[in-house]
Formats: structure tokens, sequence, C-alpha cells
């Protein structure tokens, strides 16, 4: 299964809500094993799964029960992506709406994001998220704020939701949330929704440009496209990751996996900006930080589940890639909550 990601927008985003709100954003980053220039990585794509980690680590940090709320109050306006530029060139607000349903993936790979008309009110199902994270409370709560500072930068203030359904429960603060939101808000519905007056998918662009709109399609079009040019890499390490123990991991044998040659897989590979030989050594390398930060597991079974043959090519590889002997990167990394697999 292709692991979902999402765009390092998001991260940046809650980034610089932090910073205002003036939380220590160093101490969450050490706990997850990255710091804060990781947050600026280019063309950065986070795990989704990293969601459950990331909200725990920021909550304990700041000692905030409703961060994800009170994040989403500072989050700054969504600005110079491309679903902005489809949203402002498009001749409504609704047709923004439709032209951006089909580049969800740019924001993230879990989006299934939907909106329907109910008579007078219209509808976003905010599928953003996979079944786990979509019940996460300070994810739900700063999502649905960071889409509605969006909507009403591009709206000359005019949006404003009339009802909010979460996924999610709350056995505190439901009062607070209500007034912090502006609206009618739902707890334990069977998906996230947000109801705003239909009359606003009428709203005009002020910035409506039919060549601007065609341009930026096909930008987008070209990022999704990027997007699922990469995939093959995400083939790649889910098959390395079962093959690794073996020993045995080349790029016929996982070709064969595939069900393609050796040589589309290389092709493939290539037009993702990558080789072959980078993904199994960024995959290892990924898997012995796991294992030394968040295991007791010895380096002699470190050296058997990263595929080494023996201990001093698994150290001559380790100091490598991160200028510290696995046993100096464990004495380091342990006792995080460290998210690796961002990295």
């Amino acid at each position: 299964m292709q692991e979902l990601r999402d765009a390092g927008v998001m991260l940046r985003l809650i980034y610089q809500a932090m910073k205002t709100k003036g939380i220590d954003t160093d101490a969450i980053f050490s706990r997850l094993g990255v710091n804060t220039d990781y947050v600026y990585t280019e063309q950065l794509r986070t795990p989704h799964s990293a969601q459950l980690y990331f909200w725990q680590a920021v909550e304990d940090v700041s000692g905030d029960r409703n961060i994800g709320l009170h994040l989403g109050q500072v989050l700054p306006v969504y600005k110079g992506q491309v679903l902005e530029y489809l949203f402002l060139s498009s001749p409504t607000f609704g047709e923004g709406l439709r032209r951006a349903q089909n580049y969800q993936r740019l924001l993230s790979d879990a989006a299934r994001t939907d909106f329907l008309i109910e008579g007078d009110e219209a509808c976003m199902v905010l599928d953003a998220a996979s079944e786990e994270v979509s019940r996460l409370r300070h994810f739900n709560e700063c999502f649905v704020q960071g889409l509605m500072i969006f909507f009403k930068s591009i709206t000359d203030g005019e949006f404003h939701p009339s009802r909010i359904e979460f996924e999610h429960d709350r056995d505190h603060s439901q009062d607070h949330v209500r007034e912090v939101l502006g609206c009618e808000v739902v707890f334990g519905a069977r998906e996230n929704r947000m109801y705003f007056p239909a009359s606003l998918l009428a709203h005009p662009s002020p910035h409506a440009e039919p060549e601007l709109l065609d341009l930026h399609e096909r930008f987008a079009s070209e990022q999704v496209a990027r997007l699922e040019k990469k995939d093959i890499v995400g083939q790649v390490e889910r098959i390395v990751a079962e093959l690794l123990d073996s020993g045995e991991v080349t790029l016929d044998g996982v070709a064969e996996r595939l069900g393609i040659k050796p040589r589309t897989l290389r092709t493939r590979l290539t037009e993702a900006e990558t080789s072959f030989n980078q993904v199994l050594a960024d995959f290892r390398y990924r898997l012995a930080r796991q294992l030394l930060a968040t295991t007791d597991e010895s380096i002699d079974e470190i050296v058997y589940l990263t595929g080494f043959s023996e201990p001093s090519t698994f150290y001559r590889a380790f100091k490598r890639w991160s200028g510290m002997t696995p046993i100096e990167y464990r004495k380091t990394a342990q006792g995080k909550d460290v998210m690796v697999d961002a990295m």
C-alpha cells in the first residue's frame, strides 16, 4: 500500500502559528527527531500517519488540551500555492472549489474533499485525513480553521460557516470550540463537514482571468503528474521492506515483484529523480534510525534487519549517512518520539 503523505506547506503554516503562540518549537522537533531546517526542506511531503505523533508532541510541550483549536486561530493565510491561484483566477468561488477538487493531492495524498448543495446550504465533506487521523481532535479543529481563513481571504471576508460537524468526540470545552469557530458545532458526527450559505458559491473573483486559469491548471496538472511519478518510490520501498531481511534486494528482484522489466523500473525511478541504489540506501538509513531510536535491539540484530551482510559494512554506511556511529546516534536519539520516517 502506498504511504500517504501531506504537503510540507501544512507543517510550515502550523510552525508559524506555533511561533506566534510562543510555543517551544525546538522542544517539539527534538522529540520528533527533526529540526527547524526540516520544515523548509524543498518539496517536503511528510508521512500522513505522523500527524498522530506530531499533535501529541505539540500538546505535551504546550500543555494545552485545545492546542489544535488555538493554533488554528493564528494560522497564516494559505498563500503562494497553485491551489490559491486556481481559486483566484476562477470566475466564482464555487468554480474554484470544483477545480481545486481535481488537484487535492497537492495538499495531501489523503484528501478526498467533496462538496454538495442541500437546499440553501452548501456542504464541504472534509475527507482530508485517513481513517485514523480523521478523528484526531487537534488536526480537525486546526485544519477547518485553515480552510475558513483561506476561504475568507478569497471571498473578501464574506465566507462564514453556518455549521461544522466533527467526527471526533469532546468531553470538555465544547462551548469554547463553538465560540472560537463562531457557529453551531456538532461532535461525534458520521464525517467531518462544514456547511455555509450556497449563495457564496456565486461569489465572483475580482482576479478572474481565463488565460491565467488555463496556465494555473496546466501547472497544477504538472505538479500532480510529478507526484504520480514519485509513487514508484513508495512501491519500491514497500517491496524492499518485505525483502530486506533476506539479504537479496536487487533491482531485478524488485522489478519482478512489481511485474515490470528492470529497464522500466530504472527509467521510472530516473523520472522520479532518484535511483534504485538511492531508494535502497534511504530506506535502510530510515529503518536503522528508527530501530536505534525506538527499540533495544542489538546492533547485530539491526545489521540483519537492515539487510547488511556484516557489522563493519553497516557501521561504515551509517557513519557516512549520519556523521555518527550507530551507538552515538542511539545515545542522542533514544527516549524521543522520533518521527524518522518524516525525514
